[in-house]
C-alpha cells in the first residue's frame, strides 16, 4: 500500500467534531480516525502531523486558565507516546472585541505550510498527501506540491452557511486533487479507547 502522510488543522477539526455531535465534543481515538480516514484512500499513513496551540495563559493565570493549561499538556504527553504523531504548537492570542474576548490561533498554518514545503526533500518517496483542513491559505502550497507531481487528498466539511466556522473554501477544493467530506460516521468509526481524549 502507498505511503502518506496526514497533515491536521486540530482547531478545524475540534470544531467540526462539536458540529457534528451537535453541540457536544465527538470523544474519538485520534490516531486511528487519520489511519483510517488514509485506509478509504487505499494509502498507509506513514507519520501524522498534528497542529494546535496550547490554551491561552495571561500573565497571571487564573485557576481556569491554569486548569485548563495542565489538562492540554496532559494530552499532549499521551499523544506523543505513539511515534507516528508529531505535534506542532502555534500560540493562542487573546483579543478584546467589544468588551468581549475572542481567542486566535496564531503560527499554525505557517507551521503547516513549513512542513509541506520540507515534503520534497524529508520523505522523498511520499506521492499523495492528506489534508485535513479548511483554509484557503494553502492553496500556493498546493499547486508548489503539484508541480513537483505531489497529490493534495483534503478531508474537510461543508457549510451552506457562509458566516459558519466550516464555511468551504471553493478555491482549496479546486485546487486540490481530490476532497472528500467528513461525516460523524468517520469519528464513530474510530472508537475512543481510553488512553487519550480529544483535547477541549
Amino acid at each position: 500500500m502507498e505511503e502518506t502522510l496526514v497533515l491536521v488543522d486540530a482547531a478545524f477539526l475540534s470544531k467540526l467534531s462539536k458540529h457534528l455531535g451537535k453541540g457536544k465534543y465527538i470523544n474519538y481515538s485520534i490516531i486511528d480516525f487519520f489511519k483510517k480516514l488514509s485506509k478509504k484512500q487505499n494509502l498507509f499513513c506513514k507519520h501524522i502531523f498534528y497542529y494546535t496551540a496550547p490554551p491561552f495563559q495571561s500573565e497571571n493565570p487564573s485557576n481556569q486558565e491554569s486548569e485548563r493549561y495542565k489538562k492540554y499538556r496532559r494530552f499532549v504527553k499521551k499523544l506523543s507516546k505513539d511515534p507516528v504523531i508529531a505535534i506542532r504548537e502555534g500560540r493562542c492570542q487573546r483579543l478584546k472585541i467589544d468588551d468581549n474576548f475572542v481567542y486566535k490561533q496564531k503560527g499554525v498554518d505557517s507551521l503547516m505550510i513549513m512542513d509541506m514545503m520540507k515534503i520534497p526533500i524529508d520523505y522523498k518517496n511520499i506521492k499523495k498527501i492528506v489534508l485535513i483542513a479548511s483554509d484557503s491559505d494553502f492553496v500556493p502550497i498546493i499547486k508548489y506540491l503539484s508541480k513537483l507531481t505531489i497529490e493534495t487528498i483534503l478531508y474537510t466539511h461543508y457549510s451552506k452557511n457562509r458566516e459558519s466556522n466550516l464555511s468551504k473554501s471553493n478555491e482549496l477544493l479546486k485546487i486540490v486533487n481530490k476532497y472528500v467530506e467528513i461525516t460523524k460516521k468517520d469519528f464513530e468509526n474510530a472508537p475512543l479507547k481510553k488512553e487519550v481524549k480529544d483535547e477541549k
